[in-house]
């Protein structure tokens, strides 16, 4: 029998229809299949590996951090003391200078000549008081007289030695040792005509000062610090030691002493003016640099250090993480103390020996999360006196 069409067409419907049931099966198999995997995942997960360590427990030197800037322990500005054409510049800008070194020549003829003028001036007086005084042993000459001349006589030297004294400020001289800047004047200017002409500047960095600010705080730990060692505080000037590092210097490697300290705190700033002074023999230091200062107080403490890398912050403050006994992660709040010369941190509260801190994989640890914790083999604070 052949098939009709509406028979054709409920056929293939019927196969359209398996097919369809077919495939919604299949999907829901891998569906399932696909949860129990996920299932199987989550309770295979492996608890994070981290490396913990103990406090170590170390001398650890107090100190005040600041900051302060450096300045020359002289300054002078040469300047012309008489007028006259600049007749030479005998040094290079910038260079450093003996002590005395010839610096500027003022043309010195003129004050010559002044100078031997006065002096053939004196010569002449010098004479005729003598003659006076000789006239006045034969009762030919008046007293008045002898006086008079004696005056001119004084008036003249006095003369000589004023001319002496401009001729010396002709040749300009370096009053002490030390750093020059750039000359102002060129040779062949007229200098000192009717007001002094600043020729250069002249810095003394052997030694250097370093000046800066203690605030009200600080002033009264330092204050406390001094009195536990028997100190009054004007006593520390020239024996308290002062530590500097510029801003591209590792540490403290400048070694100086405290050069003064104010006698007041200012109302206006709340700080209290202080200075050290620095040898400086290398020169390093000059005038006007930023540096980092740092003032030792007392003695060496015993304190709990840990990796300085190993404390985090935020808005709440310094914290690290700690590892229970149970291998779970805690938040832990500290008060940080101050660096010892290795980059460790000295902790004043928070920790004990017995806490085991996280100082590495802290990335994988988060507070109530269960890792797993290894000891480091070596201690990472260096026990050393700083």
């Amino acid at each position: 029998m052949i098939p009709t069409f509406h028979s054709i067409r409920r056929c293939v419907t019927q196969f359209s229809g398996a097919i369809k049931a077919h495939i919604l099966g299949t999907l829901l198999v891998l569906l399932i299949l696909a949860s129990g995997c996920r299932k199987g995942t989550d309770s295979t997960i492996v608890p994070p590996p981290v490396t913990v360590s103990h406090p170590i427990s170390q001398p650890v030197m107090e100190y005040l951090d600041l900051t302060g800037t450096t300045a020359p322990s002289k300054t002078v500005n040469l300047v012309a003391r008489v007028s006259g054409y600049l007749e030479s510049v005998n040094f290079q800008d910038g260079a450093f200078v003996d002590k005395g070194q010839l610096l500027f020549v003022i043309e010195p003829p003129p004050y010559e000549q002044q100078l031997a003028l006065n002096q053939a001036v004196l010569v002449q007086a010098q004479a005729e008081y003598d003659r006076q005084m000789e006239m006045m042993k034969q009762n030919a000459t008046s007293t008045s007289n002898v006086e008079k001349q004696r005056s001119s006589r004084d008036q003249a030297q006095a003369q000589v030695e004023l001319a002496k004294i401009n001729l010396g400020y002709t040749r300009v001289t370096a009053p002490f040792a030390g750093r020059i800047g750039q000359r102002l004047v060129d040779p062949g200017n007229l200098v000192g005509a009717g007001t002094a002409t600043q020729l250069a500047t002249l810095d003394q960095l052997l030694p250097i000062y370093v000046n800066f600010n203690l605030n009200e705080r600080d002033a009264l730990q330092m204050r406390e610090a001094m009195r536990k060692l028997g100190m009054e505080a004007k006593a520390a000037v020239g024996k308290a030691p002062v530590e500097v590092g510029l801003s591209n210097e590792k540490g403290y490697p400048h070694e100086g002493l405290l050069d003064f300290v104010d006698n007041e705190i200012s109302s206006s700033t709340g700080t209290i003016a202080m200075r050290a002074i620095f040898k400086n023999e290398d020169k390093t230091l000059f005038p006007g640099v930023f540096a980092r200062v740092r003032i030792p107080l007392g003695n060496p403490q015993p304190m709990l250090v840990i990796p300085n890398s190993a404390i985090g912050n935020d808005q709440q403050g310094d914290y690290v993480f700690l590892v229970d006994a149970n291998d779970v992660v805690v938040r832990q709040t500290v008060v940080k103390g101050p660096l010892t010369p290795s980059g460790d941190c000295a902790i004043r509260s928070g920790l004990t020996a017995a806490d085991r801190v996280v100082v590495n994989g802290i990335l994988n640890a988060r507070p109530g999360q269960k890792v797993v914790p290894t000891e480091s083999g070596v201690a990472t604070p260096t026990a050393s006196m700083p």
